[in-house]
């Protein structure tokens, strides 16, 4: 059974989740080959009201659990955040996602792109979408948003890194 909310999502999810996997290596070779201080690039910002990377990478963490957990009608699992993540809390927390939204089955989704799916982003208010709106306009966006500041985050502070770099394996 294929459903084309699972193949919008998880494998999408995968790609980019593997491609900021490799973009922190790259980012902690670099701190360590230029003997920096591994938390300045961790809490690097693009400006001052803006979160820094290791925040940028939770986000996109949680943000691909929780569109794939709510696509699929499951429980979104809950992580304890560390107070100041390094790199290998940062990995782990990408394995640990990876392993959660491997996990769903193809079959959860076949009715996704019509499940009502009701968030509270950071409010009291409650936003209601229906699920196929809700990934397309909302869950991926958000998504791609914090993985692509990851992403600015690290070139800006000298990183080698290009459009592979971003990309993944696809």
């Amino acid at each position: 059974m294929t459903s084309p909310i699972y193949n919008a999502s998880i494998p999408v999810f995968r790609q980019m989740l593997g491609s900021l996997k490799d973009i922190l290596a790259k980012t902690e070779a670099h701190a360590t080959a230029r003997k920096l201080d591994p938390d300045a690039l961790l809490q690097a910002r693009l400006f001052p009201d803006m979160f820094p990377l290791a925040r940028q990478v939770l986000i996109a963490c949680d943000f691909a659990k929780g569109v794939s957990a709510r696509l699929a009608g499951a429980e979104v699992p809950s992580f304890p955040d560390a107070e100041r993540p390094g790199f290998a809390d940062l990995n782990e927390r990408i394995d640990v996602v990876l392993a959660f939204i491997e996990g769903l089955p193809v079959e959860q989704f076949a009715d996704a792109a019509t499940r009502q799916v009701t968030i509270q982003p950071g409010t009291p208010r409650e936003k209601q979408f229906v699920g196929e709106h809700y990934l397309l306009h909302y869950g991926l966006p958000q998504f791609f948003f914090h993985v692509t500041t990851a992403y600015a985050l690290v070139r800006h502070n000298g990183v080698e890194l290009g459009k592979r770099d971003y990309m993944g394996k696809y």
